[in-house]
């Protein structure tokens, strides 16, 4: 008996000890990386990629199609709104790239899985999955309707569900894939006002981390997982208006090479800006008092405008957004990390 505890206890020394070693290695590999100049970084290539961005007829997943089109990537966009998903092709088409739009529900669990099945047969099977749809409400959490809190639920993290359902059988069977998850930074701290949208974002950054360990436990190291986590974007209709003290909103155009370049460098967890990694170790570390008046005191009000239950492409004036995209598309030959080659 006390052989086999013995035995168990220099099991447990050997495995702890193998532990340390290979997180040794895996941060200074990390630490090397950081440092490398962006020309000897991995970049994989997008060529030929079938990329589906939910939430696509505008905002950021308009931005996001543009750049992956110019790097020859097949955008496949899914939106509740077609006149803007076409509207989003017509410009893809337009600087030469290729894409699709689909109308869909994502709050429709059916209609996620029907327009799958069609993606899949008119355009092919989804390489790269980008889970970019989002709705919120901006209310205190009793002055929020049922349904608008159910709506943000089925929008900002069950979709997320069925989409990876309908195309991750594919992707482990080729043991190539890549699942990117735009959440918040509300995925990780609360915020007033936005009770119902940021626990949508924890769940969001969970089901980012909870699917990228199931997959390396089952050993597929082929299909990859990406959780964006910005502040607040500008010029997406959702936050446009949000008063934010000592930090600025984030560019739209800005967040858009970011996820691109995250996507093609493979990276696991991108913040944004950087400085909240550092926030957040001192969340876990002062006494809540602290972190609840600095949290106040960042974000004084997050309430968007109220149009009803406001979604990245839902807004009505798409001939102003269309002028905004349009600039930024004339720009993209001359903005760093856009180019093939620099990203």
């Amino acid at each position: 008996m006390a052989h086999k505890k013995n035995n168990n206890i220099f099991k447990s020394l050997v495995d702890v000890l193998g532990f340390l070693l290979l997180s040794l290695i895996v941060v200074v590999k990390s630490i090397v990386t950081y440092i490398l100049p962006e020309a000897y970084q991995y970049y994989k290539e997008l060529k030929g990629e079938v990329i589906l961005i939910t939430g696509g007829g505008g905002g950021l997943g308009r931005l996001l199609a543009l750049r992956l089109a110019r790097l020859n990537a097949i955008v496949v966009l899914w939106d509740v709104n077609i006149k803007a998903v076409e509207e989003t092709v017509e410009m893809v088409k337009g600087i030469g790239g290729k894409a699709y739009g689909f109308k869909c529900d994502l709050a429709n669990k059916d209609d996620v899985y029907k327009i799958a099945n069609v993606t899949r047969q008119e355009v092919g099977e989804v390489t790269i999955l980008i889970n970019n749809a989002g709705v919120v409400s901006g209310n205190l959490l009793l002055d929020t309707p049922d349904h608008l809190i159910k709506r943000t639920f089925d929008v900002n993290i069950l979709a997320h569900f069925w989409t990876v359902k309908a195309f991750l059988p594919y992707m482990i069977e080729k043991n190539r894939g890549h699942i990117v998850t735009i959440a918040s930074m509300a995925g990780f701290v609360g915020i007033n006002k936005l009770v119902d949208y940021c626990s949508s974002k924890y769940a969001a950054v969970g089901f980012d981390e909870a699917l990228r360990v199931e997959l390396e436990a089952q050993g597929i190291d082929g299909v990859k997982t990406t959780v964006i986590c910005p502040y607040f974007i500008q010029s997406t209709g959702m936050f446009d208006n949000v008063n934010s003290r000592f930090l600025p909103t984030l560019k739209s155009n800005d967040v858009a090479d970011r996820i691109v370049n995250a996507v093609r460098k493979e990276e696991v967890v991108v913040m944004m800006p950087k400085i909240f990694r550092a926030a957040l170790i001192c969340k876990f570390m002062f006494p809540w008092a602290c972190v609840s008046m600095f949290l106040r005191g960042l974000v004084p009000d997050a309430a968007p405008p109220h149009q009803s239950h406001v979604q990245n492409s839902e807004k009505s004036d798409f001939n102003t957004k269309s002028n905004l995209i349009k600039n930024s598309v004339v720009s993209l030959d001359n903005r760093d990390g856009i180019s093939g080659k620099n990203l």
